[in-house]
């Protein structure tokens, strides 16, 4: 199958791209993420993220570059845990089109073998059914739920716990 995308670590230079595409996904993410839409917000995210304990990635599509998703790796514990938190969102114009299915699977696999991790899991609302689609078209399993888990956009939500281990 021919690669429909690259996962490249986030950086200064993706700035204009990914403010611009969150700014035109905000009805998209409403219920379900925040990502930043200001040069600040950006630079505190990139900052945040280039911290050893986190990593993010860029998903753009091979074609022309375009950017169409983004993905983090946050909390990483080393030692016998060798865990983390994995979150991500499609930018608005290219959901439905497999591309972070492919993003994801690429992001798990870079996870488990770079990384050295063992276990990733995402928290997601109950609510947000193409979000586990996704994780569950990447074999993540169900591990459990959890009421008033996180608070997004001043509300305490339920989530469900997603994970996948390395095989």
């Amino acid at each position: 199958m021919k690669r429909k995308i690259v996962v490249c670590e986030i950086s200064v230079q993706d700035e204009s791209a990914f403010l611009s595409a969150a700014k035109a996904s905000r009805k998209l993410h409403h219920n379900w993420v925040t990502p930043p839409v200001t040069r600040a917000a950006f630079r505190v995210r990139l900052k945040r993220m280039q911290a050893p304990e986190n990593k993010a990635y860029c998903v753009r599509r091979t074609d022309d570059g375009a950017l169409v998703g983004y993905i983090e790796i946050t909390q990483i514990v080393r030692g016998p845990l060798r865990s983390a938190y994995l979150s991500y969102y499609a930018f608005a114009g290219y959901t439905r089109q497999g591309l972070m299915r492919e993003g994801l699977e690429k992001v798990v696999r870079l996870a488990f073998t770079k990384l050295k991790l063992h276990r990733l899991e995402a928290n997601i609302q109950p609510e947000n059914l193409a979000s586990i689609a996704l994780v569950r078209a990447c074999s993540f399993e169900k591990e459990g739920y959890s009421p008033r888990y996180l608070k997004i956009r001043g509300r305490w939500r339920d989530h469900e716990r997603w994970a996948v281990r390395a095989t």
